[in-house]
């Protein structure tokens, strides 16, 4: 929705909400290696293993699980 006000148009919405959409965009045009998101359950024992783990390598669950997708033929 818009409005003028004093010759200047007023738009409702997050000012900064379009040049983070044409940022994005930019980036996803310039991207090499294009990701994609995976999701998927654990149960919380699982998810705790996991965590733990990666504490102890000082690594992000992300980065564990990326090294071992890697290392996959």
């Amino acid at each position: 929705m818009s409005k003028e006000v004093g010759g200047v148009g007023l738009r409702a919405g997050k000012p900064s909400a379009g040049a983070k959409r044409k940022e994005l965009a930019l980036e996803a045009l310039t991207e090499k290696n294009k990701t994609v998101r995976v999701n998927f359950d654990l149960s919380e024992e699982e998810h705790t293993k996991l965590k733990i783990h990666a504490a102890r390598a000082r690594k992000t669950i992300a980065d564990v699980l990326r090294e071992f997708v890697a290392g996959i033929e």
